[in-house]
Parts: structure tokens; C-alpha cells; sequence
């Protein structure tokens, strides 16, 4: 199957590095023109140069804008007028105390992890509406199911971006436009090492000491390892292409069966 999306732009919110920037270089593989996002401009350049390192033929733009404000969203319209794919892969997290966690930080992460993608959804849609084509996804997480007791205000956040992507599947039903969410499992991301390491002995060789993490703190994992970013971006690709025309309102899971569910 080739998945060819040359002659679309892309916007990938949140991605200087992680899970955003595998997906910003596996969408510019395909052939798309990527923007690759971040707060600070020094770090999106600096994603922009790596990334047109690992892949001299990407064609980039950085698009250097907090996309958790009004001003933000404006700015990156400036930048990328019109987009065909946006992948709304902005978000915070943290763990705190249920009880502890004040309306601000309530706020904030509805802000960020949601408002955010809403209104880049509002902005950018019509225009994929117009033309007959796009993709909008959300990158959820198995937090918006499996909600974890030490950050409810995370797994809140999440759990509304489904009912936000099916929401805007229906607005875009029979205009050619797809909308889903993908449900990432544990990734291995920047500090999940660290993260790792501190559960498990220091002394495990890395793959070693991953299944260790997953089968004592994880075990509800079928792939019983961490997923690599690289894999969630490869679904992103495929649901960016022509190929995915078919699916659309749904809950995409690439969390390495850690979702103890049959659908979707």
C-alpha cells in the first residue's frame, strides 16, 4: 500500500519532539508539506533542522505559535492559511492528587489538551469542507478510558476529545473530510526512561528493563512493551491518506491492547 500525500499541507500542533515530531516526519515522508509547531521559536527551528536531517527531502515550516491562545491559532493561520491534514497532538500532563487540583489547573488543561484542537477544528475544517477533502485527528491517549486516579484532570481532557472528534465527524459527514481521534498506549518518549528507571533496576539493559516496567507496572498490555513514536505515527499517516476515505467518527486504537475493551 503506498500512502502518497504529496500536494497536501499538514499542521502537527505540539511537535518539537515525541510523538508529535515522529508524526510531523512520517507525514512529510508521505509527501506533505508538514508545520511543525511549538511555543518557542528557537525550538521549533531546531525541530525544523533535525528533522530535515533524518529527512533532507522533507519540505517543512516552522510554525512558531502557542496554539493554546486565540493569538496563537491567528498566528499559525498567518503561517499555513489552509491545511488538508491537521493533527491536533498538543497537550499537557502532570499527576496530582484528585481532590488537589484546583478550578485553575481544571481550566488550564481544558485550555489546552481541548479548547486548543476545537478551535484550530473550527478554523481549518470549513476550508477542508469547501474543497472535499481533509483530516482532522486528535491524539488521545488510553487515559481518556482507563482514567488514572493521579491525574482525573488529564484523563478528563482526553475522554472529551472523542466526544469532540465524533462531534465534528458528524458536522463533516458526506464532504470527503474525515475526523477520528487515535488512542496512543504507553509511548517511549523523552523522560519515560527516567520514568522507567526509577521503578525498575538501573542495571536492566533498556528492552530489558521496559518489559519489566510493563509486566509489573503495565501487565495489562498485550505488546508488553512501550509503543515507539514512530508507531502511533505510522496509524496518523494512514488515516492522513486517501486509503482511510472509509473511516471516519472514530476511536483509532494504537495502544498495544493496553485497553482491555473488543471495540472499537
Amino acid at each position: 500500500m503506498e500512502l502518497n500525500l504529496a500536494g497536501r499541507t499538514a499542521l502537527v500542533t505540539g511537535s518539537t519532539q515525541g510523538i508529535g515530531v515522529a508524526i510531523a516526519l512520517g507525514l512529510a515522508r508521505a509527501g506533505a508539506r508538514v508545520g511543525i509547531n511549538g511555543r518557542d521559536p528557537g525550538r521549533v527551528e531546531e525541530a525544523v533542522a533535525q528533522a530535515r536531517k533524518e529527512a533532507p527531502q522533507a519540505d517543512l515550516v516552522a510554525v512558531a505559535a502557542d496554539l493554546g491562545t486565540e493569538e496563537g491559532a491567528a498566528r499559525a493561520r498567518e503561517v499555513l492559511p489552509e491545511v488538508d491534514i491537521l493533527v491536533n497532538n498538543l497537550g499537557i500532563f502532570g499527576s496530582k492528587p484528585a481532590l488537589e487540583i484546583s478550578d485553575d489547573e481544571w481550566r488550564r488543561y481544558f485550555e489546552i489538551n481541548v479548547l486548543a484542537a476545537v478551535r484550530l477544528t473550527r478554523m481549518y475544517l470549513p476550508g477542508m469542507m469547501a474543497r472535499g477533502f481533509g483530516r482532522v485527528q486528535y491524539i488521545a491517549s488510553d487515559s481518556a478510558v482507563v482514567i488514572p486516579a493521579e491525574m482525573i484532570h488529564y484523563g478528563m481532557s482526553k475522554t472529551a476529545l472523542l466526544a469532540v472528534s465524533r462531534g465534528f465527524a458528524k458536522e463533516a459527514a458526506g464532504t470527503g473530510v474525515t475526523v477520528n481521534s487515535v488512542i496512543a498506549g504507553p509511548t517511549h518518549t523523552g523522560g519515560v526512561e527516567d520514568f522507567v528507571y526509577e521503578l525498575v533496576d538501573r542495571d536492566l539493559p533498556w528492552d530489558e528493563a521496559q518489559r519489566t516496567f510493563m509486566r509489573e507496572y503495565r501487565p495489562q498490555s498485550l505488546l508488553q512493551r512501550l509503543i515507539e513514536p514512530e508507531e502511533i505515527a505510522n496509524l496518523v499517516v494512514y488515516l492522513s491518506s486517501e486509503q482511510a476515505s472509509a473511516t471516519t467518527g472514530g476511536a483509532v486504537r494504537v495502544d498495544g491492547g493496553y485497553v482491555d475493551s473488543i471495540l472499537p
